[in-house]
């Protein structure tokens, strides 16, 4: 497995001995899983807290949700929900906040306020202004693959090359970014769960995270609690199977340990101790 150094502004990152936490820390009312329960500024703020007692290497934070069929908010009410808590937790935690927004303007206040990675689920295409943000703060880059937007990615997700699109999609929002100013050497690619993806999809995606290896950047994966999980949990039956329950967690924990088997530096996650034992017996499992 290919080894990486993020090295920036105080920070310094090693993947690929030991794969790397990413804490989600969700500040809006409707993300799919944990949507409201963080809401308020306080329970944010604990939140955040637990998250890195438990071991996250990178603390994820977003105000404005990408789950299917959502709805974007303004530049005004994202900044409102994510500032006061990156400002509070980056002057509390030893670890890198990641601010996850496609808004330059967001991406751009949140860095000025302690965040030191940027997370675009756009990679770079939906704010023409994103790119030279993200070159001028000088930070980590997050690049994800996504079919369409969060309001269509779901409707009917159809690939000729599942690994070659995907693949080719990642290299050229590379290849901006690079020509835009950012260091290649802060860059990292995400597959994209769920964004555009049917169930089969994204069990390949989990499977082969080695056939990006040729990007050259380490590779992010976010299969936390996602639908895929729940869609093969329910089965045949018509029962509900909401994120929150137990057995999805175990179902998230699987697919974690399959990407980090295959390839995967970095894990998005909604529950880091767990998946902190998780990382840790596949990280074993790996290198044995």
């Amino acid at each position: 497995m290919q080894s990486y150094t993020l090295k920036w502004q105080g920070h310094c990152i090693e993947l690929g001995e030991r794969t790397c936490v990413m804490g989600i820390l969700n500040t809006t009312p409707d993300s799919f899983s944990d949507g409201g329960r963080f809401l308020n500024r306080e329970d944010a703020l604990a939140q955040g807290e637990e998250l890195v007692a438990a071991g996250a290497d990178i603390l994820d934070i977003g105000g404005e949700s990408t789950r299917p069929f959502s709805k974007g908010v303004s530049t005004e009410e994202e900044i409102r929900r994510v500032l006061p808590v990156i400002e509070t937790l980056a002057a509390r935690m030893p670890v890198p906040i990641s601010i996850d927004t496609t808004k330059a303007a967001v991406a751009k206040r949140a860095v000025d306020a302690g965040a030191a990675i940027i997370n675009d689920v756009s990679a770079l295409r939906q704010d023409p202004a994103m790119a030279s943000v993200a070159a001028t703060c000088g930070v980590p880059v997050v690049l994800m693959h996504m079919l369409g937007t969060p309001r269509t990615m779901q409707v009917d997700p159809v690939y000729n090359d599942l690994f070659g699109e995907i693949g080719n999609f990642l290299a050229t929002a590379i290849k901006k970014a690079v020509e835009s100013g950012i260091d290649r050497k802060l860059l990292i690619a995400d597959p994209g769960i769920g964004f555009g993806k049917t169930v089969a999809h994204n069990l390949l995606l989990v499977k082969h995270m080695d056939v990006f290896k040729d990007l050259n950047v380490p590779m992010l994966i976010g299969p936390s609690r996602k639908a895929f999980i729940r869609t093969i949990l329910r089965g045949d039956s018509d029962r509900e199977v909401t994120p929150d329950l137990p057995e999805v967690a175990v179902g998230t924990q699987a697919t974690v340990a399959a990407a980090v088997l295959s390839g995967a530096h970095i894990v998005r996650v909604h529950d880091v101790a767990a998946t902190r034992a998780t990382v840790a017996l596949a990280d074993a499992l790996r290198r044995a």
